[in-house]
């Protein structure tokens, strides 16, 4: 596996990471089994990045990766994240706390549902509107001085807080959704990372499954599936996305590649400080995702492939519009 650098504060991970929140939350049951081994198998292949928060799971998921990582912390870059608030009697519950007072508890918690002295990479997982991200992102500082993070990210930040948070303490990475199917970061957050020197991960770099080409109905997701409440995933809208997918399918087959594959190794192109992290919790399709992040497109392939998909053509939001209004822009 190579490596990549996020940042210009010497992070250093995996070209990929995992996401794990699959493995708490979110998209079904999942055998807790079979996600500590897909971890094992990870770092056995030499995925470092590993990805989760407080809220995935309510704890849940800190605890099993706590597990998962037993005796092999060297061998891992650990991600987490403070900043979203549930409730656990109401799973659709969601809030924003970027309070300082919040985030010092909750990575004092991070710390030790993990089982870890310092955490690796520390995100703000949403821009609180009632706290100004300088307080926020001072908080984390602190954290950092005190030796309980090494690195600090923002997640789904818009332009002027990237630069507002930079400029009070170095930002390695920011973290956001972006895929064949979701490319909003190219217009403006790309061009202000690398002016800043700051590195993008992209979550659901796969589209939440869509680009895996299995989901064409909404059969195919477990009944309290979060993605059931994703505009994209609802009615007409997936069976009509489903539908675009057959010429990249065709792309895929010709050079012998899973659909899936073909667009893991398009987001790995996007550029050497592009860590993406896709998320699963079998240890058969880490594999496959292990595979195309070493499978190489020129520049006039990515180019082709993305006119396959043009982002406009995707029927709905890609989340439900109380979820929208918590993404800064």
């Amino acid at each position: 596996m190579q490596e990549r650098t996020l940042g210009r504060q010497g992070l250093r991970t995996s070209a990929i990471g995992l996401g794990c929140m699959g493995m708490s939350d979110m998209y079904g049951p999942a055998d807790e089994a079979e996600s500590i081994a897909t971890v094992h198998r990870a770092l056995d292949l030499g995925v470092t990045l590993l990805d989760t928060a407080d809220v995935y799971g309510f704890g849940h998921n800190e605890r099993l990766l706590a597990k998962a990582i037993a005796g092999r912390r060297d061998e891992a870059v650990i991600a987490t994240k403070c900043g979203i608030v549930r409730k656990a009697d109401d799973h659709a519950f969601f809030a924003v706390d970027g309070s300082p007072d919040y985030i010092r508890r909750a990575c004092d918690g991070s710390l030790q549902r993990l089982g870890i002295d310092t955490i690796d990479l520390y995100y703000l997982h949403r821009i609180d509107p009632k706290v100004p991200v300088d307080e926020s992102v001072g908080a984390m500082s602190e954290l950092v001085r005190a030796g309980k993070v090494r690195y600090l990210g923002l997640s789904e930040a818009g332009p002027q807080s990237i630069r507002r948070a930079h400029a009070i303490h170095p930002i390695s990475a920011l973290q956001s959704e972006y895929s064949l199917w979701t490319r909003d970061p190219e217009k403006e957050v790309l061009p202000v990372l690398r002016e800043l020197g700051i590195g993008f991960v992209p979550f659901s770099p796969l589209g939440r499954g869509m680009l895996g080409g299995s989901i064409s109905s909404p059969a195919a997701l477990a009944p309290h599936d979060f993605r059931r409440t994703i505009p994209r995933f609802q009615g007409d809208n997936l069976s009509r996305n489903a539908a675009l997918l057959g010429p990249l399918a065709e792309r895929a087959a010709a050079r012998d590649l899973t659909l899936a594959q073909l667009c893991l190794a398009w987001v790995v192109g996007a550029g050497e400080d592009v860590v993406p992290i896709p998320g699963t919790k079998r240890r058969r399709y880490l594999e496959d995702n292990v595979a195309a992040a070493g499978f190489q497109l020129s520049a006039a392939e990515r180019e082709e492939i993305a006119r396959l998909l043009p982002p406009e053509s995707v029927h709905g939001a890609r989340y439900a519009e109380r979820a929208m209004t918590q993404v800064d822009r």
